[in-house]
């Protein structure tokens, strides 16, 4: 069945992540005015982190949806940054584990503070039903195409 419901330039900006980029964008402008020196895509491996430290790179690969490189170029700059150290893994020497530093353990609170500030922001006006009617559409498009 084809989709007539979009219009082609509405269905691209719908295909991109128009308003994705746009609260990605605010992010990381919202760290840089709070004084936190990370990038999003920085955040989003410490926040995976915070949920379950000491991760392999490549389950922090799947949680990202990125790939190895990508992975480990960004472990690298924050092994850098001192936010997290690789550990090899017990059970497979070609694995490292990651963990966080007490530095990026310290970050967390202030972070998810200006994340939920900035998703406010993103939100003001869109009622609760309307964001379950997005997140399941959401959800359906994801399911339809993994």
């Amino acid at each position: 069945m084809i989709n007539n419901q979009f219009k082609k330039g509405e269905l691209y900006s719908f295909i991109t992540g128009k308003a994705s980029t746009a609260i990605a964008r605010r992010l990381q402008k919202n760290f840089k005015e709070t004084g936190i020196e990370i990038t999003i895509e920085q955040w989003s491996v410490l926040y995976h982190l915070w949920k379950e430290d000491g991760q392999s790179q490549q389950q922090l690969c799947e949680a990202t949806f990125r790939d190895k490189p990508s992975i480990t170029r960004l472990v690298d700059n924050l092994e850098k940054s001192k936010l997290v150290k690789r550990v090899a893994s017990k059970n497979d020497r070609r694995s490292n584990l990651i963990f966080l530093t007490k530095e990026a353990k310290a970050l967390e609170q202030k972070t998810m503070d200006v994340a939920n500030r900035t998703l406010n922001e993103a939100l003001e006006g869109v009622t609760n039903g309307q964001i379950e009617i997005a997140k399941e559409v959401l959800q359906m498009v994801y399911d339809n195409l993994k």
